[in-house]
C-alpha cells in the first residue's frame, strides 16, 4: 500500500468526499437513517462518513450515489477516485500504534493545512520544539514507557516539522506565552538550546513567531491553549483544535470557529512584534 508524501492531506480528502456526499443527499431530501438503510449501515455511520470520520468502502460510495441519482460517469469517476485518494495512509499511519484517534485526525488536518495558527500557555508548540525539549516533554506525559518509544515519538514529531522548510510550506503563526519560555524543561542546556533555535526559525519567511509577555496580564485567550488551521480548498472551513488531557475538541461551525479568531487576533495585536520576540528571546538567553 503507497504512503502519502507529506502535504498530500488524505484527511482532507475524506473530509471533502463526506461533504459532497451530505450535499447530495441533502439534495435528495434524504434521512442518514435511509442512507444507512441502502448500504446495510446505521444512521451513526452515515453521520461519521459526512464529517470524514472513518475510511470509505467503494461499494458504500457506488451505493450511495446511485441512491442519490448521481449516473453521469465522469461525476461518478471524479467521487470514486476520492474514495482511493482519502483511504490512502498518510506518513503517520506507520505511528498509529502509539497515537490515539483523535491526534491521528489532528496530525491529517495539519499536513494539509496551509495556515497553522497556533497560541501554547505551557510549552513551546510542537512544530517549534529542538528533539532534546520535545524527549523531555514526551517523557513527561509518558513516564513509563521504554525509551525506544520515546525515541519514535520524537522522530514522529520532528518529521511533522519537515513540512515548514519546503518550498510548498504551510505559513506557521505562533504565539507563546511568556510563561512557556521561562519554564525551565529539561534543564538549562536544553533551554538555551530551544530558545537559539526560536530565534533561527522566526527569520524563515513562512514562521512568524510572538511572545505574549507578563506585562499585557489578562488577555483574549485565558481558556487556554488552541490552534486554528486554514486549507488551501476554498470550500473547507478552518478547523479550531483545543486539546484535552485525553481528548481534544474539533471545531467547524462559523459560530464555533469565530470567537477563537477573535481572540487569535487580540492575541497577535497585544503580543510582540518580531523584533520584539528577538529581544525577550535574547534576555532570555542571557538570563540563563
Amino acid at each position: 500500500m503507497s504512503i502519502d508524501p507529506p502535504g498530500t492531506g488524505s484527511t482532507v480528502r475524506r473530509i471533502m468526499l463526506g461533504a459532497s456526499l451530505r450535499r447530495l443527499r441533502e439534495e435528495k431530501g434524504l434521512t442518514r437513517e435511509v442512507a444507512g438503510f441502502h448500504i446495510r449501515a446505521s444512521e451513526s455511520k452515515i453521520s461519521r462518513m459526512e464529517l470524514g470520520r472513518v475510511g470509505f468502502k467503494t461499494r458504500d460510495v457506488e451505493d450511495l450515489l446511485t441512491l442519490y441519482g448521481v449516473l453521469d460517469d465522469a461525476e461518478r469517476r471524479s467521487l470514486l477516485e476520492m474514495v482511493r485518494e482519502a483511504n490512502t495512509p498518510g506518513w503517520w499511519h506507520k505511528y498509529g500504534d502509539l497515537l490515539p484517534n483523535w491526534f491521528a485526525t489532528y496530525v491529517g488536518l495539519e499536513e494539509a493545512a496551509n495556515v497553522i495558527r497556533t497560541y501554547e500557555v505551557q510549552f513551546v508548540p510542537g512544530l517549534l520544539q529542538t528533539s532534546a525539549y520535545a524527549r523531555t516533554v514526551i517523557r513527561l506525559g509518558h513516564p513509563d514507557v521504554p525509551d525506544a518509544e520515546i525515541e519514535r515519538r520524537v522522530h514522529m514529531r520532528m518529521q511533522r516539522q519537515e513540512r515548514l522548510t519546503k518550498k510548498d510550506g504551510p505559513r506557521l503563526w505562533a504565539v507563546i506565552d511568556e510563561a512557556a519560555l521561562k519554564r525551565p524543561i529539561g534543564g538549562r542546556e536544553v533551554m538555551c538550546e530551544q530558545l537559539r533555535h526560536l530565534l533561527e526559525v522566526a527569520t524563515l519567511p513562512n514562521i512568524t513567531i510572538q511572545v505574549m509577555p507578563f506585562r499585557f496580564g489578562m488577555h483574549a485567550a485565558e481558556g487556554g491553549a488552541f490552534s486554528i488551521l486554514r486549507f488551501p480548498q476554498s470550500d473547507l472551513s478552518d478547523v479550531v483544535y483545543v486539546e484535552q488531557l485525553w481528548g481534544a475538541l474539533y471545531l467547524d461551525k462559523r459560530e464555533d470557529i469565530d470567537p477563537y479568531l477573535t481572540a487569535m487576533e487580540q492575541l497577535c495585536v497585544e503580543s510582540t512584534t518580531p523584533g520584539g520576540t528577538a529581544e525577550i528571546l535574547g534576555d532570555l538567553l542571557r538570563e540563563m
